[in-house]
């Protein structure tokens, strides 16, 4: 490059530093206006930016709580058992009209799938039976299952009082029962009073062991009804004199596995009965899936409801401002007489407008926080904290400063200053 290029090149760039220099001390200087603005009137400051502390503290006390909600519901849905799977007959066999023939589970499809899918824990089968007992001379039609002992880790029963009957007592046919928590107080006053009592069930006798309930209420929604009796699966089938089961229940030791192993539950059991026979299984996965999806809305439609408030915070922060343009008209024309110009007095208002409303969402998030914080804390309990709600407030916080300040700024950016010099 020749002399001249070389020396027009170095001035340009001189120019281009000089000017962003020169855009760094007006952008400093206007903030440094910005913060003697504030220190001349701090309680209409703090005024202007309570309707934003208010709007950002609520915003994260809803995240807060929408998510506490969220994490409350999927752990009641994992204690009725994330990893269980349990497959039952749908349809399907073989036979002339006349004489059709049902292809129902049986307890050998429960052995298969044990053998051949490794990811299954626990099992058992289920054989539903709807009988009168009898109980000190009165007869009362309950809901009989036969169970395996696994059925209680599948089913994540607790045992209330007394015990859970074990495997010697499936070996030996011994005609043992557990009966729920609400059957064993109605029947006999308190689920200790249940333990030994006896009862009859087509003329045999049963001996109460002990008593249970759900981890979760299901509200008589899943197969255990409030008086329902667990007796051994390998004396209830005795008294269908079939080894038809109506469902067998899965444990899977891994959650990520359910789906894959619930596919090859239902290919091992497929394979061992008729072509056109159609088995179903079914996990918790699509109603965990569900539930989150119904909590995240609600904390949506909550936060959107709460951003109300955020709005509420910037009409005021806009009507300060249009007040503090109104007040500072003589101050403006000054600053224009002396060589300001309008994209500087509008970048000055614009900057407070923001600096207001970001103080406030600050100060309302470090709020919002300090309450679910201070739980976690103090106390055992994980109260969830979301950071993307923290991101949302400030965000929305500088957000609301942009356009509620826009107008006042616009405002005194178009002052005439020759009119500014004289109002009084």
């Amino acid at each position: 490059m020749n002399p001249v290029g070389t020396r027009i090149a170095s001035r340009v760039s001189f120019e281009k530093t000089l000017a962003s220099a020169k855009r760094t001390m007006v952008l400093s200087e206007i903030v440094k206006l910005a913060i003697d603005s504030f220190r001349a009137s701090k309680v209409r400051f703090i005024l202007t930016a309570l309707g934003m502390v208010i709007g950002s503290a609520s915003l994260i006390l809803v995240a807060t709580i929408g998510l506490t909600g969220k994490q409350y519901i999927l752990n009641l849905l994992q204690s009725i058992g994330t990893n269980m799977v349990y497959i039952e007959y749908s349809g399907g066999g073989t036979g002339s009209i006349n004489n059709f023939q049902n292809d129902y589970l049986t307890r050998e499809d429960e052995r298969a799938v044990e053998e051949q899918v490794p990811a299954v824990m626990y099992s058992s089968p289920m054989l539903e039976m709807h009988d009168r007992i009898s109980i000190s001379g009165l007869e009362k039609q309950l809901l009989v299952l036969g169970v395996s002992p696994q059925y209680r880790q599948v089913r994540n029963l607790k045992v209330v009082s007394g015990r859970f009957f074990d495997d010697q007592d499936e070996i030996s046919h011994t005609k043992v029962a557990v009966v729920t928590q609400i059957f064993a107080q109605e029947m006999f006053g308190g689920q200790d009073a249940a333990l030994n009592q006896t009862f009859q069930l087509s003329g045999m006798p049963f001996t109460i062991i002990g008593t249970f309930k759900e981890s979760v209420d299901t509200f008589g929604q899943s197969e255990i009804a409030d008086q329902t009796i667990l007796i051994p699966y390998s004396v209830a089938r005795y008294f269908t004199g079939t080894d038809n089961v109506k469902q067998i229940f899965f444990t899977i030791r891994d959650k990520n596995d359910v789906e894959e192993a619930s596919r090859q539950i239902v290919q091992v059991v497929s394979a061992r009965h008729l072509k056109n026979s159609v088995y179903k299984a079914s996990t918790l996965t699509e109603l965990l899936t569900t539930a989150a999806l119904i909590a995240n809305a609600l904390t949506v439609v909550l936060s959107l409801v709460t951003a109300v408030t955020l709005a509420v915070g910037g009409v005021g922060i806009m009507n300060i401002m249009l007040a503090t343009v109104r007040s500072r008209i003589r101050e403006i024309g000054i600053r224009k007489a002396l060589g300001a110009t309008a994209r500087e007095i509008k970048l000055q208002f614009l900057i407070e407008a923001i600096f207001i409303s970001l103080s406030g969402g600050i100060v309302g998030t470090v709020l919002g926080l300090a309450i679910p914080i201070s739980i976690r804390v103090l106390t055992d309990y994980r109260i969830p904290i979301g950071g993307w709600s923290i991101i949302i407030a400030l965000a929305t916080s500088t957000l609301v400063g942009v356009i509620f300040g826009t107008l006042p700024a616009n405002r005194a950016a178009q002052l005439d200053p020759v009119e500014s010099l004289k109002y009084e």
